[in-house]
């Protein structure tokens, strides 16, 4: 029997770790780190430090090389097949390192449940039993390091990604919502007016940026910040809360 553990880690800081992810963590006979390139080594290290600073016993830590999503075929269709290839390699790193069985555990960024895929590709490894350690997300980190509330009161909050605020625009059922994934600065092609954000980069990293201010003044210094910093660590992580003045809202409302 196999027995998988999805332990969130937070964002980045060994403090973010829970009670419940250190036991986890040292209860796993393997934990499996993930390399992904040498422009995103500071992942890997922090993967490293974390389990050099956690783990007490003999829990054996290994290393796997991540497979490339596949550039040409529709997005759906890439990302299937590179969980598929992905749940491949987790198996052959269980059978090489567990023959006989046992627990193994990954590290998730943030939450396994919000915007990562490792539950679904747990979900193609057939009789593995799945245990979830929920980790400190990002939006958490995010709201924390700009000391502010998520919500309005008594306001919703929608969760979306770049993509979709890209080719959807402002969603009529939120004045507030937090854009994840974002590559491209989706909030370039909003209407400014009325419009606050707060962003923030490698959040509770000690590159930790924020930004936040009027989106038409604030949108610009992030563009150029966040290419910036891509450009001098070869990654960015971030994330941003944007909110709209109730007044505004009402005035791009359609009327009957």
């Amino acid at each position: 029997m196999i027995r998988l553990a999805l332990i969130g880690i937070g964002t980045g800081h060994p403090d973010h770790l829970t009670l419940a992810a250190i036991k986890a963590m040292n209860a796993a006979d393997l934990i499996l780190l993930p390399r992904k390139g040498d422009a995103k080594s500071d992942l890997l290290d922090l993967r490293r430090t974390i389990c050099a600073e956690i783990l007490t016993g003999p829990t054996h830590v290994a290393e796997f090389d991540m497979p490339e999503r596949a550039a040409t075929l529709p997005y759906l269709d890439a990302v299937d097949a590179w969980h598929d290839a992905i749940a491949a390699i987790w198996m052959r790193e269980i059978g090489r390192h567990l023959p006989d069985g046992g627990s193994v555990a990954l590290l998730v960024w943030g939450d396994p449940s919000l915007y990562d895929s490792s539950l679904r590709i747990a979900a193609r490894l057939g009789s593995v039993a799945i245990h979830v350690v929920p980790g400190i997300t990002s939006i958490q980190a995010l709201t924390a390091a700009h000391g502010i509330c998520l919500n309005e009161l008594a306001r919703p909050v929608l969760i979306t990604t770049g993509r979709q605020l890209r080719e959807r625009g402002w969603p009529d059922e939120a004045d507030s919502v937090v854009v994840m994934l974002d590559g491209g600065c989706a909030f370039q092609g909003l209407a400014a007016d009325g419009m606050s954000i707060w962003w923030g980069a490698y959040l509770a990293m000690p590159q930790q940026v924020l930004i936040r201010g009027p989106l038409a003044t604030a949108g610009p210094e992030i563009m150029a910040r966040r290419a910036e910093l891509r450009q001098a660590h070869g990654w960015i992580m971030d994330t941003y809360l944007l909110r709209r003045e109730r007044a505004a809202i009402s005035r791009d409302a359609p009327t009957s």
